[in-house]
């Protein structure tokens, strides 16, 4: 059995939104200036800014929990479902969040799952303006099948 296997992102992705309180402004205008690139794939959010964004630009945004009422944690779970394949995360470095820990698994989990994570302004913009948004890609994640017998023969 292979290490890895392949997975694609699609050439419409499914795109979270999220942004922490300081910053929901910055990623509605944001958005805002995307919404002709928006507007071509699936966006999701946690639930304030999803509800927020698609009030100040018409874009459709399927909601889910606020980010510290487990919305973070959705999206996570999303991603390891395949629903989710890319996230844009307006946090902001200079306030505290109580749901620290929720935001650093919802980093890891895209890690591990090796998809593309923006977390300011200026990676955004790289990632919405690369010729990948356009088509398919092909990324190798480890084989999480083979990793878990692995790890249980191994704890024997």
């Amino acid at each position: 059995m292979a290490e890895t296997i392949t997975l694609t992102i699609k050439k419409q992705k499914n795109i979270a939104l999220i942004a922490h309180d300081g910053k929901k402004a910055e990623l509605i205008k944001w958005c805002k200036d995307n919404a002709d690139i928006l507007s071509k794939h699936f966006l999701c959010g946690t639930g304030t800014t999803a509800r927020m964004i698609t009030d100040a630009t018409g874009l459709p945004v399927r909601g889910y929990n606020s980010g510290p009422l487990g919305g973070d944690q959705q999206i996570g779970a999303k991603i390891v479902e395949g629903k989710v394949d890319f996230v844009i995360f307006f946090s902001d470095p200079l306030t505290a969040a109580p749901h620290d820990p929720d935001v650093k698994a919802l980093m890891r989990i895209a890690q591990v799952y090796d998809i593309p994570f923006a977390n300011n302004k200026a990676t955004a913009d790289f990632l919405l303006h690369s010729s990948y948004m356009d088509e398919e890609y092909d990324h190798d994640v480890i084989n999480f099948k083979q990793n878990i017998e692995h790890r249980a023969e191994t704890l024997k």
